[in-house]
């Protein structure tokens, strides 16, 4: 009877009200997203702590295939563990990638393990005002 989506973006106008955690936290249990590491379901949790709605993962993009989309807002982001992006060889991959997205009209955010995990807040921050300068909320 309700889009859950809609329901969520709703909630992202209303911080602080009473009951909006308990409610997003029952939106949470019955949502899933499919995602390759610990690293990328720490991220979903901060991107719906940002208000956003549910991305799409492991989409195929440009020749690629991107952590996270959020197709409407033409926003893609990557985090980027130690395991596949610290040789020069995987970062002039993902230099690539990022030109192919910005060619195609996309913006694109890196976020490091080190951020997901141990800045969480300003993780959200940062993606929520992306996501504001695009056009969502």
């Amino acid at each position: 009877m309700i889009d859950p989506e809609a329901l969520r973006a709703e909630l992202a106008q209303r911080p602080g009200t009473r009951g909006v955690p308990a409610l997003r936290r029952l939106l949470d249990r019955d949502t899933f997203v499919l995602t390759e590491s610990e690293l990328e379901r720490r991220f979903v949790r901060i991107s719906q702590a940002a208000g956003l709605p549910l991305p799409e993962t492991g989409a195929r993009l440009n020749g690629f295939v991107v952590d996270f989309l959020w197709r409407e807002l033409g926003l893609v982001v990557e985090t980027d563990g130690l395991a596949y992006h610290r040789t020069p060889a995987a970062q002039a991959r993902d230099r690539r990638r990022d030109q192919a997205h910005a060619a195609a009209g996309l913006t694109t955010l890196r976020f490091t393990h080190r951020q997901v995990v141990g800045e969480q807040e300003s993780v959200a921050r940062t993606l929520a005002a992306v996501a504001r300068r695009l056009g969502f909320g």
